[in-house]
């Protein structure tokens, strides 16, 4: 199925040339100038992914409430920041909003066309899960994480855990090892994504960020320097 993807970027010469790029790749691509635009869209009906710039016209953060507005709107729309702000606090910023990639523009075409291919691969994963529950005891607590893969949806003390799915499935590998060092590489593989390790260090933050606005002593996500991170049960 020929995938309706919106892209959004303020630059006219840039948002043409990708526009041509992406729709030689297979897709069915409109383009927005403006955050406004884009909302008024997106009102209408969603598309199936999102390809978005950060600082549209004289607004530094549209792209970032264009995100916020989109992930309220759908929990499983691929969202993918496409941009030249490359600073690791908009990198953050971005995926705690909700973003599931964070791209520079000097990434080639056809690196964006595989993320988003990956993304969409992982979407008709998670719609295929088998519905299985995973049901992790934190006897320090006495408060279960339960990991719903149907939904992919996780709960801490009962309570909803706000989650992207890159987030899910790489809290889900965290778990899975039950104590054991997981590297920055298996939360990759996890994810089904290639990315730059401090966008797994995003993410991973991104994580603990979530479980702590439920509860501030949410501890169980620790770093391993140099190795990567471990789910630990006090």
């Amino acid at each position: 199925m020929v995938k309706r993807l919106a892209l959004v970027e303020d630059d006219d010469v840039i948002r043409a040339n990708y526009a041509d790029l992406l729709k030689q790749a297979g897709f069915v691509v409109a383009s927005y100038p403006s955050k406004a635009a884009a909302l008024r869209a997106f009102a209408e009906a969603l598309p199936d992914i999102a390809l978005i710039d950060i600082a549209l016209g004289d607004e530094r953060d549209a792209g970032f409430e264009i995100c916020a507005e989109l992930r309220r709107c759908s929990s499983t729309l691929p969202i993918i920041f496409l941009t030249s702000h490359d600073a690791d606090v908009d990198r953050i910023s971005g995926l705690r909003l909700g973003a599931d990639d964070y791209l520079t523009k000097d990434a080639s075409i056809d690196y964006v066309v595989v993320r988003i291919e990956t993304l969409q691969r992982r979407i008709a994963a998670v719609a295929a899960a088998s519905g299985e529950k995973v049901v992790v005891r934190n006897e320090r607590s006495q408060s279960d994480l339960t990991l719903d893969e149907a939904m992919s949806r996780a709960r801490w003390r009962g309570q909803p855990v706000d989650l992207t799915l890159t987030q899910f499935w790489m809290l889900r590998e965290l778990v899975r090892h039950g104590g054991g060092v997981v590297s920055h590489g298996s939360l990759m593989n996890a994810a089904q994504i290639v990315v730059e390790q401090n966008t797994v260090t995003a993410h991973v933050k991104a994580i603990r960020d979530a479980l702590r606005r439920i509860d501030p002593d949410f501890d169980a996500i620790r770093t391993e320097r140099g190795r990567g991170y471990r789910w630990v049960n006090p």
